[in-house]
């Protein structure tokens, strides 16, 4: 039997809404999905590590890979690039790896537009308020940066309808476990399943 395919499935949500945390606690659950590193030019925060974090490149690198169409999807946000390696994500799926993407709203349209059958997640979180508090928990950004931020949420919230899930991220446990529910429930699909009752109803 050939192998079946793998899920891709983008999460996407605004920053400081807490999916660097929720993806580290799904990994941990579910070791057998590939998180896909993004690629970007911003420059790394502290703590970070080029290739676990992000692939970090210079802006001349990532136009290049642009204009190459090395790129299943990119954006860019607050005045960096953001992007997904095409065959990174095309060998894993037909491996029948489930690939994990934490993209922005612009790249997750991009890749629904590519790859209908990708699983879009939006996490948000419980309270504008709440995330405020997120952001200036971080300690990382200015005041007027945290305020751009929180309005660049409020225009991100609009367009969690395009998704197909919305999952509060009130605690990181909760969260992660509905994903994980609903990554079960893509696996359940009939028409992911169908090949399994060929044999039961006498189809080759």
């Amino acid at each position: 039997m050939s192998v079946k395919k793998g899920e891709l499935i983008v999460l996407s949500g605004p920053s400081g809404v807490g999916k660097s945390t929720v993806i580290s606690e799904l990994l941990s659950a579910r070791r057998d999905i590939y998180f896909s590193v993004s690629f970007t030019t911003r420059e790394p925060r502290t703590g970070e590590a080029d290739g676990v974090n992000y692939n970090f490149v210079t802006r001349e690198e990532f136009e290049r890979m642009i204009a190459a169409d090395e790129l299943l999807e990119y954006a860019e946000y607050v005045g960096n690039y953001y992007g997904t390696s095409l065959k990174v994500i095309r060998e894993k799926l037909e491996q029948g790896v489930d690939v994990l993407l934490d993209i922005e709203v612009q790249g997750a349209a991009k890749v629904k537009e590519r790859c209908p059958e990708a699983v879009l997640i939006f996490l948000i979180p419980p309270s504008i308020e709440e995330l405020s508090r997120r952001l200036h928990r971080r300690n990382t950004d200015a005041e007027e940066v945290i305020e751009r931020r929180l309005e660049k949420a409020r225009q991100e919230c609009r367009e969690s309808v395009h998704y197909d899930y919305l999952v509060v991220n009130d605690t990181v446990v909760a969260a992660s476990g509905e994903i994980l529910s609903i990554l079960a429930a893509e696996r359940c699909r009939a028409a992911k399943r169908l090949h399994l009752t060929k044999s039961i109803v006498g189809e080759q």
